[in-house]
């Protein structure tokens, strides 16, 4: 890890993700009855229990909502939820507001181009191997594991590593 990850991670008290492509591989499958599924990582999971464990808060801003969202968020601890979000920038601000942590404190990693404006903002920003190319010109780590088969995990080991 190059010093300048090294020292923006450091840094980081909050670490949000997306969800559709980051905590899953992006796809969204339909049944016929109107049911929805979604495949999560248990690495990811796991990362995201690293981080708690390590005293970093973590949260979810997504487009969609989908109940399963909500019950992974919940079997994960994950405090803060915000789903169907059209704005992601105004719930992010009132993140920041509520937990008291400044812009260069949070970590985000988000897939595509709904999420550029908070990866400018954040203090660290990552997008999974299989982000749109608009987003990996952005951020300051590419993951090597695609969404939903680990990347969260990747992240959130990266600033763990950070801090030893």
């Amino acid at each position: 890890m190059d010093d300048i990850l090294k020292d923006k991670a450091e840094k980081i008290k909050l670490f949000i993700t997306d969800v559709d492509g980051v905590l899953t591989d992006g796809r969204i499958v339909l049944g016929n009855n109107g049911e929805e599924f979604k495949f999560f990582h248990v690495h990811d999971g796991k990362g995201i229990q690293l981080a708690h464990e390590a005293g970093i808060k973590t949260a979810i801003i997504t487009g969609r909502e989908s109940k399963l969202v909500q019950r992974r968020a919940d079997e994960l601890s994950i405090q803060e939820v915000h789903q169907n979000i059209k704005d992601k920038i105004k719930v992010f601000n009132s993140i920041l507001e509520k937990y008291q942590v400044s812009e260069d404190e949070v970590a985000y990693i988000g897939d595509d181009v709904n999420d550029l404006e908070i990866l400018k903002r954040v203090g660290l920003s990552f997008t999974p191997a299989n982000g749109v190319d608009k987003v990996k010109e952005a951020v300051d780590y590419i993951t090597t594991k695609e969404g939903g088969q680990g990347a969260v995990r990747e992240a959130i080991e990266l600033l763990l590593k950070a801090s030893e």
